[in-house]
């Protein structure tokens, strides 16, 4: 018998075998049956095929209780009217698991660190497979490409609902695209995945579970987008679209009736103007009008959603419409309840990681904080895997930074060349690092792909302090007064203001980066900062330097243009030249023009997206692409190495990852769903 924790009270079930008709395998113990189509999960009808059974569903017994709690929810239907006619038939790891519990989560501030979090519940069209080379299917049933990668057709799940219990079908991609990306009075300009060399997609809905994206051009890495991205490639029409007036006609009238000032007031209060998913709800934004709405959040297809939102944390119950089971037929996903805590001190962030008080946590902790966690296992009764990373710690020049004389320094390639030199690399990587990493020039492609010349890994990155203080003085940068720091070629003094945060980069790499550049005359300050005011500072211009991880395996250049066009990264990563972006963006009507090779660059990263994958021609564009960046140096790098994730003992089912990663979105290869929590 298994005894599962249910609200605080034990509670005794059936086992497990007797919930279903279908066995109980596990990627431990497939018991001889053959794997399917995808790894580690099958549709319904594969997997009944192959272990000759017909699957019983059976669900939380804490369900009713739990969507009780969600704000305008109707009571719940039987479980064959919740899931969708085919569901998507997981295969745990290691053990058919248990319902309920509470997984306690970690986070640094509302919509600062939670990406961690987030990744948990996560659900996209399709997504990797733990291998991080296999894509399979998620919310999109199956899909096909046409022979020149100009569409895309998805195939959605016939009866799949939301979180509400309202039907999930191709009108929610559309209106997504067409209402939601492509409406400027959401946002100012398309997001570069709904473009293909700067043209729109179109979307076409033959029928309730087909989906055409239609493209201008060839672009292969739009599968591999929807496989990574944290903005799933639908929003509900049934909610969203009665304050749209594309939808509505009377959307301004019904939002004014809820204390919104019009229909788009009310989208930007449920949906913001981000693609960031993790935006605060009304129960945040607008307290004085909760009582009165429809609903307190808009629906889901991940597997939890919000029932609480304050400025002290969150707190979320299983979606009681998921679209997952596993091979007994019990619906996902196992853990009842989800609780996120903002905390953002570093140094309370870790204590409490010490303590044991998390389920999980990998972003915003770093290496040099190893050693303490290490220390503390046993303890705090968790477990540390140190993973290697895809992103590397990086600094970049604000090449339009508002002082003029600045400016023109941080644009001229031998500064950015002698502040390379002058970081002592291996140095770095011992104390910072603890000898675990790799000294490395910024390849922009992390796994480096053969068509990389290796040659570009050191470009720059020699310590070299004596070429540095030469190419400083060949630039007019000079101690003018004595006082052991160079001063600007007009004679304005130049203290570098090194801001950062540790969701980005570790304090103790920004400091002797700082030591570094003083050791060549360039003073600095560090200081430590929330994320959300580095990116506010970013994104208005103001930041001196820009520190932060940088780089993304081919998957993602293949789908997002942004590493490779100016500001070099998303809001969410390393940004550096906004004004030149916004010149880029607005076609020279506003901004600052940029040199020739960032418009080089970015043309040819439009045409390495459209090359067919593995070609000579898209081999020849991913070198040049390297090539043409590296020897700018728009982003300098630093060191490769580790980074802690941190798994306590009581959650089930979490295997080895691959990597410490945001760019394959952190927790969503490895199936959070199948995760469950013992007593």
């Amino acid at each position: 018998m298994k005894r599962l924790l249910l609200a605080g009270t034990a509670m005794l079930v059936l086992p497990t075998a007797a919930l279903a008709n279908c066995p109980a395998i596990t990627m431990a113990d497939m018991q001889g049956i053959e794997p399917g189509a995808y790894p580690q999960q099958y549709e319904l009808s594969a997997f009944e095929a192959a272990a000759g059974c017909d699957m019983e569903f059976s669900t939380n017994p804490a369900i009713a209780d739990l969507n009780a709690q969600i704000v305008g929810n109707p009571e719940l239907p039987p479980l064959a009217e919740r899931l969708p006619a085919e569901p998507l038939v997981v295969v745990p790891y290691d053990s058919v698991g248990q319902y309920g519990g509470v997984f306690d989560a970690l986070s640094n501030a509302t919509e600062a660190g939670t990406s961690d979090f987030l990744s948990v519940r996560h659900v996209n069209l399709v997504r990797y497979a733990d291998d991080l080379q296999t894509i399979v299917p998620n919310i999109a049933k199956s899909w096909e490409w046409n022979d020149d990668f100009t569409q895309l057709t998805f195939h959605l799940r016939e009866g799949h609902k939301w979180s509400d219990g309202a039907p999930f079908t191709s009108a929610d991609v559309a209106f997504w695209h067409d209402n939601l990306m492509l409406d400027t009075n959401i946002y100012e300009s398309p997001r570069d995945y709904v473009l293909v060399g700067g043209e729109p997609m179109t979307v076409e809905t033959p029928d309730e579970t087909t989906v055409i994206f239609n493209l201008p051009a060839p672009k292969p890495g739009l599968l591999t987008h929807f496989a990574t991205s944290y903005a799933p490639g639908f929003q509900p029409q049934h909610f969203l679209g009665q304050f749209h007036p594309d939808i509505n006609p009377d959307a301004d009238a019904y939002a004014q009736s809820l204390g919104f000032e019009n229909g788009y007031d009310a989208i930007l209060a449920y949906y913001g103007n981000s693609d960031w998913t993790d935006t605060p709800t009304p129960m945040l934004s607008r307290p004085e009008i909760v009582d009165g709405l429809p609903k307190a959040t808009m629906p889901t297809l991940e597997s939890h959603i919000y029932i609480t939102d304050t400025t002290e944390g969150r707190r979320l119950v299983a979606n009681p419409y998921f679209h997952q089971v596993d091979t007994t037929g019990q619906q996902l996903p196992y853990i009842s309840e989800q609780n996120e805590v903002y905390i953002n001190d570093n140094e309370v962030r870790i204590l409490s990681l010490v303590n044991g008080d998390v389920d999980y946590k990998s972003q915003s902790v770093r290496l040099d904080q190893a050693p303490l966690l290490l220390e503390n296992q046993e303890s705090g009764n968790y477990t540390i895997q140190l993973k290697p990373t895809v992103g590397m710690p990086a600094v970049s020049f604000n090449f339009t930074v508002e002082d003029e004389a600045k400016r023109e320094v941080f644009q001229n390639l031998d500064f950015r060349i002698a502040m390379s030199v002058a970081i002592n690399r291996d140095e770095l990587n011992e104390v910072a690092y603890f000898g675990q990493g790799t000294p490395s020039q910024i390849l922009p492609f992390n796994p480096v792909p053969e068509f990389v010349d290796p040659q570009w890994a050191s470009f720059a990155a020699e310590y070299d302090p004596t070429r540095a203080n030469e190419l400083l003085d060949s630039i007019g940068m000079a101690d003018t007064d004595g006082d052991g720091f160079r001063e600007l070629p007009n004679g304005d003094r130049m203290t570098l203001a090194l801001n950062y945060s540790t969701q980005g980069i570790s304090g103790s790499v920004v400091e002797l980066i700082s030591q570094y550049w003083a050791e060549v005359g360039i003073q600095s300050v560090v200081k430590e900062v929330t994320p959300d005011e580095y990116r506010s500072a970013q994104s208005a211009n103001q930041l001196d330097v820009a520190l932060w991880q940088y780089g993304a395996p081919l998957a993602i250049h293949m789908g997002l243009n942004t590493f490779f066009r100016v500001p070099f990264g998303t809001y969410f990563e390393h940004r550096t030249g906004m004004l030149w972006a916004e010149w880029m963006d607005s076609n020279g009507e506003q901004g600052i023009e940029p040199p020739e090779w960032v418009k080089t660059i970015a043309a040819d990263i439009d045409a390495f997206q459209s090359a067919t994958p593995g070609s000579a021609e898209q081999n020849e564009l991913g070198a040049r692409l390297v090539a043409t960046f590296t020897e700018n140096l728009p982003i300098i790098g630093t060191v490769q190495a580790p980074e802690p994730i941190y798994v306590s003992n009581r959650l089930n089912n979490v295997p080895e990852f691959k990597t410490w990663s945001y760019e394959y979105y952190r927790t969503y290869p490895y199936r959070a769903t199948q995760w469950w929590l013992s007593e």
